[in-house]
């Protein structure tokens, strides 16, 4: 079995590593001039080299010839998230003290550095303030954040960035032409997009694609073999969101579970094409997508896409509606009067019905603004949590003569059963699990 491309392609010298330049050459300096710290904080997102760099630099330091393979006794890789315990620590300041064996230096690279519990990171912080000269500690970390600022205020620290898509895709191109990779210049997009500047899973996406076909592998192929949605499909369901055509979400969302393509990375995805191109009408979309995860991922991806739709639709709304805030009608009236508009059925207007009621209640136009509702035809449902109050004569006939409607009261818990109804019509066969009256969340 021949080693996977990213380890065959991960650098053994600082030279050779690419997209981290302003890092690597300061860290050059350093080796040449000798002015070694004793810890370093690598911080930054994963697979952009932050433990390849620092162990490099660990041999460097003690001119060590790096190979991927070796194993010097000076160098000591310990994984933080599974030794984060003081003990773990304890032991690591006992075994420091004892002076390195063929190198200059004693390094330790700990890994994932902020899940050290309080504890272990305060007994380390013990050995950096007065460490042996022989001691040098690189520490990487995805979460800078939760590391202790007094153990950030001891080290140099060094940020990571993700590569441009130009460096990645070179790289890619670079990798493929010496694998014999015969690949588009679109499926490249593709790997360099779904990577998101992580040279890891980048590399490691070309490696999983390269035995797809003996030919050319295309953007169509990767897309199949990924599982992901093309993006002509993700135009379409974001058109579809913003001119509230209902139908054809449902129709895009369908053919787009049906290759294969899992919610959450339909989510993603989306998320994805809103954040290169952001839109106003489309960060109601973006708020809500990131919540497309287990459990019900498809059903939350529905909702997402099809609550919008139903809020957005003028004059009258076809599926149930959370109201949201429009500019605010000036009601009809004389200048010496305070004469109430009455609307009829085909001019409703949910917030100018909101305005009107709070003028004769402000209690039930209170309520309201935190429920739900349909209006079609002639007919207002309201769903509401304390069915009572509405259901009193006065108030009723007050909510018909403002709304022009016929007025129906429901109770609120229908609205969700209701709209899971909507979804099981679009998924097919869907059942319901109770899980605290909301399946959803």
């Amino acid at each position: 079995m021949g080693k996977a491309l990213y380890r065959k392609y991960r650098p053994t010298k600082l030279t050779n590593v690419i997209g981290q330049d302003q890092i690597t050459n300061t860290l050059e300096s350093i080796i040449k001039k000798g002015n070694i710290s004793h810890s370093y904080l690598f911080c930054g997102p994963r697979g952009t080299g932050k433990t390849t760099i620092a162990r490099i630099f660990a041999h460097a330091i003690n001119n060590f010839d790096y190979q991927l393979e070796d194993d010097y006794v000076d160098i000591v890789e310990i994984d933080a998230a599974s030794n984060r315990g003081i003990d773990n620590i304890r032991e690591l300041r006992e075994n420091a003290i004892v002076a390195p064996t063929k190198g200059k230096y004693k390094v330790y690279i700990l890994d994932e550095s902020h899940m050290l519990t309080k504890e272990a990171s305060n007994a380390l912080l013990k050995i950096l303030e007065e460490p042996p000269k022989h001691i040098v500690f690189i520490m990487a970390t995805t979460d800078p954040q939760k590391v202790l600022p007094t153990i950030l205020s001891r080290s140099q620290v060094y940020t990571f960035r993700l590569a441009s898509p130009e460096v990645m895709k070179n790289h890619l191109a670079t990798i493929a032409k010496k694998e014999k990779i015969n690949i588009t210049d679109d499926a490249l997009d593709i790997l360099v997009k779904r990577g998101g500047g992580s040279f890891r899973d980048s590399i490691s996406l070309l490696d999983q694609i390269s035995n797809l076909s003996d030919s050319q592998i295309t953007a169509e192929s990767i897309n199949k073999t990924l599982g992901l949605p093309q993006d002509k499909l993700i135009d379409d369901l974001l058109l579809a969101y913003t001119t509230t055509d209902v139908d054809k979400i449902t129709t895009l969302l369908k053919e787009i579970l049906n290759t294969g393509s899992k919610a959450e990375t339909i989510a993603e995805e989306t998320i994805n094409k809103i954040i290169a191109s952001p839109k106003r009408e489309l960060l109601p979309l973006l708020e809500k997508l990131p919540d497309v995860k287990a459990p019900f991922p498809e059903a939350k991806l529905l909702l997402a896409f099809l609550q919008q739709g139903k809020r957005a639709s003028t004059p009258t709304v076809p599926l149930l509606a959370t109201p949201t805030p429009t500019p605010k009608s000036t009601p009809t009236s004389s200048p010496a009067t305070t004469t109430t508009h009455i609307p009829d059925a085909t001019s409703f207007s949910w917030e100018t019905f909101l305005a009107q009621l709070a003028k004769k209640s402000t209690l039930l136009s209170n309520i309201l603004k935190k429920s739900k509702y349909k209006q079609d035809t002639s007919t207002l449902h309201l769903y509401v949590k304390n069915q009572g109050i509405f259901n009193s004569t006065n108030n009723k006939a007050l909510l018909s003569q403002l709304s022009g409607c016929t007025v129906i009261i429901h109770d609120l818990s229908e609205y969700n059963s209701k709209n899971f109804g909507q979804i099981s019509d679009i998924m097919g066969n869907v059942e319901e699990v109770n899980d605290n009256g909301n399946p959803f969340q």
